[in-house]
C-alpha cells in the first residue's frame, strides 16, 4: 500500500506529532509498504529522514492560544503538489493536525486517494476552526476515516466537525526508551533529581515547578533539577529561579533523539505541570517507557493515559504547593517509586509503535473494503 503522511509540523519542530508521524511512517515501512512523508521547509532538515520525506513551502511560526502554529507557504505550492499527487498515485493520503487552510489542506484538496486524518490537539475553543468552519467544511466531507489519539482529542474537534471517530492513540518506540539507557554520565553525581522536558511554553506549566522547587529543597535540599527544552520563555524562566537555589537547576537546552531517552533513565521522577491543552502526553509514555515515576498535573489528556498510584501520581494544576507535597512524599516513598517504575514499564509496552501501526493499517483496510 502507498501511504502518504501530510503535516504543517514536522521535525526539525519537535513534539508529539512529528514524533507520531515518524514513527507511523517509518513502521509502515519495516512492515513492507511505501509510505512517504509531506512536510514544509524549516530550513534545517533532518538529513536521517530525507529519503523518504518530501518538502515543499516553507514553514513559518504564527502566535496561537498562548503557544505557536505552523503554517506553510510557498506560491508554487498547488502546482508541485498536483503533479506529486498524479505521480505517486497514493492509495492512503493521511492529514495529521488540524485541517488548516495549508498543507494538509491543499492535499485535501486535489487527493485522489482514500483520505484519513489524526487529531492530536485538545483545546476548550478553537478560533481557527470558527473563522475558517465555512471553508474547511466542504473539504472535511472528502475525509473517508476519522482518527483521534484520545477521547479528549476527539471531544475538542467533533463539536466543529461531528463524525464517527476511531480512537488510536500515541506509540512509543519501547527500545529506544527502555530502563537500560545509559544514563547521562555528569547526572550520576546527583541525587535525588527531578526531570522536566518539554517546550518553554505557558501551558507546559514550567512555571509552576519552579515555584514548587524551593519547597521541595527545604524538605530535600541536595535534590537538582534537570531542565530539557527551549522556547521563547527561556530567559524569563532563568530569571524565575531564586538566585540561592539556581545552582540546584540545571537548564541543558534542546538535547539530541539519542540522548534523550538517556535524561529520563538518568533520573528519579519525571515531572509534567502542564496546565491544559494536552490531549493524550507522549512525554508520560517516553517516562513510562524508561521506567521513570511521574509526578504530573490532574488533566483530562493524562488521565486517559496515567492511573493514580500505577504508573505516577496526580497533582492539582495550576498549584505549586500540591507539586511540592507530592513531589516530598515520592521522593522518600523508594518502594512506591520502585512499583510506580514497574508499572509504567509495563504500560509502555502497551503502546508499541507496531500495536499502534496496526491499529491504523486495520483501519485504512476496514474503510477501503467497505467502500470497495
Amino acid at each position: 500500500m502507498k501511504v502518504l503522511f501530510v503535516s504543517d509540523i514536522f521535525y526539525p519542530h519537535t513534539g508529539g506529532v512529528p514524533e507520531h508521524i515518524l514513527y507511523l511512517c517509518k513502521t509502515l515501512r519495516e512492515m513492507g509498504h511505501e509510505a512517504k512523508i509531506l512536510a514544509p521547509s524549516y530550513g534545517n532538515n533532518y538529513p536521517w529522514v530525507d529519503d523518504y520525506i518530501i518538502r515543499l513551502g516553507r514553514a513559518i511560526k504564527v502566535p496561537k492560544n498562548r503557544s505557536f502554529s505552523v503554517l506553510t507557504f510557498g506560491i508554487l505550492i498547488p502546482w508541485k503538489l498536483r503533479r506529486l499527487l498524479a505521480r505517486e498515485n497514493f492509495d492512503v493520503i493521511h492529514l495529521h493536525g488540524s485541517v488548516a487552510p495549508t498543507l494538509p489542506y491543499l492535499a485535501l484538496k486535489y487527493s485522489k486517494a482514500k483520505n484519513f486524518i489524526t487529531f492530536h490537539s485538545a483545546h476548550e475553543k478553537s478560533y481557527g476552526y470558527v473563522l475558517w468552519e465555512p471553508v474547511l467544511e466542504q473539504y472535511f466531507r472528502k475525509l473517508d476515516g476519522l482518527i483521534a489519539v484520545s477521547t479528549v482529542a476527539r471531544n475538542s474537534v467533533s463539536k466543529y466537525f461531528p463524525g464517527q471517530y476511531r480512537i488510536i492513540p500515541n506509540g512509543i518506540d519501547t527500545n529506544r526508551f527502555n530502563p537500560k539507557v545509559k544514563p547521562i554520565e555528569k547526572l550520576t553525581q546527583y541525587s535525588p533529581k527531578i526531570l522536566f522536558v518539554g517546550r518553554f511554553e505557558p501551558w507546559k506549566g514550567l512555571k509552576f515547578l519552579l515555584q514548587a522547587f524551593p519547597m521541595i529543597l527545604r524538605q530535600l535540599p541536595s535534590t537538582k533539577l534537570i531542565v530539557v527544552g527551549e522556547g521563547f520563555l527561556e530567559r524569563y524562566y532563568r530569571r524565575y529561579v531564586e538566585e540561592h537555589i539556581r545552582e540546584n537547576v540545571l537548564f541543558v537546552g534542546r538535547v539530541s533523539a539519542e540522548d534523550l531517552p538517556r535524561y529520563y533513565a538518568s533520573c528519579d521522577i519525571y515531572c509534567s505541570p502542564a496546565t491544559g491543552a494536552e490531549s493524550f502526553g507522549i512525554v508520560l509514555l517516553e517516562a513510562m517507557a524508561t521506567g521513570t515515576p511521574i509526578i504530573c498535573s490532574d488533566i483530562p489528556g493524562y488521565r486517559t493515559l496515567m492511573e493514580e498510584g500505577s504508573e505516577g501520581l496526580f497533582f492539582k494544576a495550576c498549584d505549586s504547593d500540591a507539586l511540592a507535597e507530592r513531589m516530598v512524599s515520592l521522593l522518600k516513598d523508594r518502594k512506591l517509586m520502585w512499583e510506580l517504575s514497574k508499572g509504567g514499564r509495563t504500560k509502555a509496552l502497551c503502546y508499541e509503535w507496531k500495536k499502534v501501526t496496526k491499529q491504523v493499517m486495520d483501519f485504512y483496510c476496514e474503510v477501503i473494503n467497505k467502500e470497495s
